[in-house]
């Protein structure tokens, strides 16, 4: 037999395990199209990563999953989330950290539809790795909340756990005197990260080489102070994170003296419109922080979609970004006792830029703050896990045209039925809505947002709690969950494997 023969059957047997003889259709010779549309179909496969809650010995740390239950999945899967080897550099040896690994999962839902719940004290808690499959996939989120009682960043600090990728941008952090802001790095996968961290300031790029070529072990978690990077203190800082390889997650742990602290998770990619939705309405002072990473300035209008529809900030109607550099301004209360997004558009040529709003509530020694970064729209769903029966404000803006929206409060963790409730959002505003709150309510609960005609729909989700005397707050924003991915239709087709 042949040489050539014998590679056309390992092909054929290679293609065959991969793709069961599917092939896709390519347009015949005439030139018509028979190509035909790609399905949307439940992701299989979904990984996430917590990164490590606190160093504070008074931190206490809520750990809530949720996966929405979602067509055509099946019954099979599973989820869970373990702790991280350990901190690059820790010093743990390669015994320990394979204990680590197998260690119990902190988290392990057992079905779809119903939140599972961890709490842990300290400052103990590491990174989480986790990994969903099958009908625990689609849309699979997990938030952890944590309260610190006193000292510096004290508040309650929230962060989703996010993906893993290869590029971030965070504007709003600093390096002030009052600041003292950590960017958090976890490496999921089984060989080692290499990272940059990057920082620009209101004059440009800062000179330094301490944050190239930062390795992020196997499995592992690790916090860079951001002073370290930086020769002088900066109010404003653009935070721009590289994977030269591998991939991580990323977050910024933003902890001040003063006013407290929050997670400032990644903005969402660059671009000419921005939205920011949710301004809490008793938010005292917004700062937006923006960044432009091209080479060519940008001039921004400068909109509130209000509940009443978009007005313009009083003396902030635009805003100019030049090239590289960091810009902010304070806007004051912006809102003025109403819920509100800020909306960002191009105001000449468009140029893609970041931004985020750093957002306090509060007066004197009772500040606190939490950061809202632009965000993309929900496109199908989207879902914020940790929810309770008091202090949960859901904020849905229709920058665009009029939009209806259907929310979705799950079971709670503990007990209860879940709720639904349908909205319409007016185009141009921003309302905070009545969101559903599961019937017989026991435990934490989450809340599923899913536009149903109209324009675009963006949300956050606001979340209270006293803390010491402060009525301590943090903001997520809730991106569409990428529950499904688009997979080209296939067929038969053996004539791909002929010589030609």
């Amino acid at each position: 037999m042949k040489r050539t023969t014998l590679s056309l059957i390992a092909g054929t047997t290679a293609l065959a395990a991969v793709t069961g003889f599917a092939a896709l259709t390519a347009p015949d010779a005439s030139g018509g199209d028979t190509a035909k549309a790609a399905a949307r179909l439940p992701v299989e496969r979904t990984s996430l990563l917590c990164p490590q809650p606190s160093t504070s010995d008074l931190a206490e740390t809520a750990y809530t999953s949720f996966t929405p239950v979602s067509k055509g999945t099946g019954s099979g899967g599973r989820a869970e989330l373990r702790p991280a080897a350990g901190k690059s550099g820790d010093g743990a040896g390669g015994d320990e950290k394979k204990e680590k690994r197998e260690a119990e999962p902190v988290l392990s839902p057992k079905e779809p539809g119903k939140p599972v719940t961890a709490d842990a004290s300290g400052a103990d808690g590491s990174a989480l790795v986790g990994t969903a499959e099958g009908a625990f996939a689609p849309g699979w989120a997990v938030q952890q909340t944590t309260e610190v009682a006193a000292g510096i960043g004290r508040g309650l600090l929230g962060a989703d756990c996010t993906a893993p990728d290869t590029e971030f941008w965070f504007p709003g952090a600093g390096t002030g005197d009052d600041r003292t802001d950590y960017v958090h790095l976890t490496n999921p996968d089984d060989s080692a990260a290499v990272v940059d961290i990057e920082l620009y300031g209101k004059d440009g790029a800062l000179k330094s080489t301490v944050g190239e070529g930062i390795t992020v072990q196997p499995h592992a978690g690790e916090a860079i102070l951001l002073s370290t990077l930086a020769d002088a203190p900066q109010t404003d800082l653009t935070v721009h994170v590289t994977v030269r390889s591998g991939r991580v997650a990323a977050a910024v742990q933003a902890l001040d003296d003063k006013l407290g602290g929050d997670w400032l998770p990644a903005a969402a990619d660059p671009a000419a419109g921005l939205v920011l939705p949710g301004i809490p309405k008793d938010a005292t002072s917004v700062r937006l922080i923006a960044f432009t990473p091209g080479d060519t300035d940008a001039d921004l209008k400068v909109r509130l979609a209000s509940p009443s529809g978009s007005i313009t900030p009083a003396g902030h109607e635009t805003l100019h970004v030049k090239a590289g550099m960091t810009a902010a301004v304070d806007l004051g209360d912006v809102t003025r006792g109403e819920a509100g997004s800020l909306v960002l558009t191009a105001g000449g040529d468009p140029v893609p830029v970041v931004a985020a709003l750093r957002v306090v509530r509060g007066k004197g020694d009772k500040r606190e703050t939490a950061f809202i970064p632009a965000t993309a729209p929900v496109a199908a769903r989207a879902t914020v896990a940790d929810n309770r029966a008091k202090g949960t404000t859901l904020a849905l803006a229709a920058p665009g045209r009029t939009a209806e929206v259907k929310v979705t409060a799950s079971a709670g963790s503990e007990g209860g039925k879940a709720v639904t409730k349908t909205f319409t959002i007016k185009g141009g505003t921003t309302q905070n809505v009545a969101a559903p709150v599961p019937s017989g309510l026991r435990g934490r609960y989450a809340l599923t947002v899913e536009p149903l005609s109209g324009g675009p729909v963006y949300a956050s989700r606001t979340l209270e709690a006293p803390v010491e005397g402060v009525s301590a707050f943090t903001v997520q924003t809730l991106p569409d969950d990428r529950g499904t991915v688009a997979v080209p239709r296939a067929e038969q087709d053996l004539s791909v494997l002929q010589k030609q």
